[in-house]
């Protein structure tokens, strides 16, 4: 047997019952990201993001929640990099966060919007000047000749504009706006608990999925 085909996990942490769970699911996500925070999961804010091009071809890799209301979840990139330009194309994604030690996921389903250009502004001045600098030195999912470039590219921004650049009018924010909140709670011999949230008009119709 591949020894990768024998590594497996008995989850015994808690369970999700829907007794426990609140109606609106935004609400229970801050409570279980507050618990996660609260059991030190490292980097509690990341998250899969899912997308895809206009052949329906998908994509994913990680990037940072930076925002969660009843408006849905927000991150920020370069709309210019593949994420951004798929999402021109299909305004709808997935996103999947996984607190390992408590042994939880959340699935996320929704449609996509940009933040405002104020909003933008808002948190890329909160950032670290060196993060603020490298919105400018990157010219993200592009071909480039090697390290180097970045490097002088960083140089340049620095020289031009010191420790306080401006907003890159091809970088800001995202905001998904949920359909779709599976919360996902690992439970002995595979038997998880699964509760599910489909946006129904102004209400969330609430179902138990098989694990």
């Amino acid at each position: 047997m591949d020894p990768i085909a024998q590594l497996r996990k008995n989850y015994t942490f808690g369970q999700l019952d829907e007794t426990d769970i609140a109606t609106d699911p935004l609400a229970l996500f801050q409570v279980w990201f507050e618990q996660a925070i609260k059991a030190e999961c490292p980097e509690p804010n990341s998250m899969a993001l899912a997308t895809a091009d206009a052949a329906g071809n998908p994509s994913v890799r990680v990037v940072l929640l930076k925002g969660a209301d009843a408006n849905g979840f927000s991150f920020f990139t370069n709309y210019e990099s593949q994420k951004g330009r798929e999402l021109a194309i299909r305004p709808q994604a997935a996103l999947l966060f996984h607190w390992h030690e408590l042994e939880r996921q959340v699935r996320i389903k929704g449609v996509v919007e940009r933040l405002s250009a104020t909003q933008s502004d808002e948190y890329y001045h909160s950032r670290p000047a060196a993060s603020r600098i490298g919105a400018w030195s990157s010219p993200q999912s592009t071909v480039i000749p090697n390290r180097e470039f970045l490097e002088d590219s960083e140089k340049a921004f620095k020289e031009k504009f010191g420790d306080n650049p401006p907003r890159p009018e091809n970088w800001g924010g995202y905001r998904l706006q949920p359909t779709e909140i599976e919360f996902w709670q690992g439970r002995p011999s595979r038997l998880h608990d699964r509760i599910h949230y489909q946006l129904a008009g102004n209400h969330w119709d609430i179902t138990r999925l098989a694990p």
